[in-house]
């Protein structure tokens, strides 16, 4: 069973329609990676996706939409991940209106997000190499 949440809902259905369309495509991935993903609202207004810790959020801005990445040790071996590099807790998609997603390097980096949370999470796995 999906777990969505009518907040992110109301985020969405407030952005322009490639926005709209873009976070609905990262929405079914991140549920696709795993059907226990968990969605909420953090930071007032901001949607997360969860399981076992945080995986994913969405924030939308004038000329693009940025897709945070909570796991810096994730590998990312088609680079998708194109700001944020060396952040100690998040890395960024950002995506404009022209750019294509890669879905397939996306469900796989949400796929190995899942993987190291449910392992007891980055910080852990990172402490223990």
């Amino acid at each position: 069973m999906i777990h969505t949440d009518a907040r992110v809902d109301d985020y969405i259905d407030a952005l322009p329609a490639w926005q709209q369309a873009l976070c609905r495509r990262v929405r079914a991935l991140v549920h696709a990676a795993d059907p226990d993903v968990t969605e909420t609202i953090k930071r007032t207004k901001q949607p997360y996706f969860t399981l076992a810790g945080n995986i994913c959020a969405l924030l939308a801005a004038n000329d693009h939409l940025n897709i945070f990445i909570y796991d810096p040790i994730a590998p990312d071996p088609e680079g998708i991940i194109n700001q944020g590099q060396g952040n100690a807790t998040a890395r960024t998609i950002q995506m404009h209106q022209s750019d294509v997603l890669n879905e397939s390097a996306l469900l796989n980096l949400f796929v190995a997000v899942i993987a190291n949370n449910r392992a007891g999470g980055w910080r852990k796995l990172q402490a223990s190499r």
